[in-house]
């Protein structure tokens, strides 16, 4: 006696499984896929950072990440930009001769835009942070502060340009990061493919 071969339903079975192997197939292969792609924070390690810079208040600082390191972004007032060039003979490289900028940012302000200043957070020194030191005159810190920011571990001193004063450990002024305006209130730190212009 010969048994009838049902092939509907062999070519089911056969599609059921072959569809459930592709989606194990791909269940498995996804995880592996991804591996391959940078994580966030590998993309925030290397990758251009995006700032909104419109809620800085007039004389304060923020402070962002771009490739592990500090950036601060100061907003400066008028009285803190008049008194930029008020102490130059007391400072290392008053005219930013050591190339620690963009060459748009070399200027008096070290800045695109005056009141705007973008600046690597860490000394030049040993690679401390300074701490921001806004205020003009305190009495620790000598007759010729104007503000700016003070490196406790050794005693380095920079304006509010981020540049170096004489006589102290770090040899050179403070690294201003590539960037560029992306309108009037965003900021692109690692990027500068049109010269910093918006």
């Amino acid at each position: 006696m010969t048994d009838k071969v049902d092939h509907s339903k062999r070519r089911w079975l056969l599609a059921a499984t072959t569809a459930a192997g592709g989606v194990a197939a791909a269940g498995a292969g996804a995880p592996f896929v991804l591996s391959l792609m940078p994580s966030e924070r590998a993309k925030a390690a290397g990758a251009p950072v995006e700032v909104d810079i419109g809620a800085i208040a007039p004389g304060t600082m923020i402070s962002v990440e771009w490739q592990g390191k500090p950036v601060w972004i100061v907003r400066r007032t008028k009285q803190m930009l008049d008194l930029l060039p008020k102490h130059d003979a007391a400072l290392a490289d008053p005219a930013s001769s050591v190339p620690q900028q963009p060459e748009y940012c070399h200027n008096p302000t070290r800045s695109i835009k005056p009141e705007i200043l973008v600046v690597l957070g860490i000394c030049t020194h040993l690679g401390c942070s300074p701490t921001f030191r806004p205020e003009v005159a305190p009495p620790d810190l000598g007759e010729n502060w104007s503000g700016g920011w003070f490196c406790p571990c050794h005693g380095s001193r920079f304006d509010l340009a981020a540049r170096v004063f004489r006589g102290v450990p770090a040899p050179t002024n403070l690294i201003i990061p590539p960037h560029k305006y992306l309108g009037d209130t965003k900021l692109l730190i690692g990027d500068d493919d049109t010269g910093g212009a918006a």
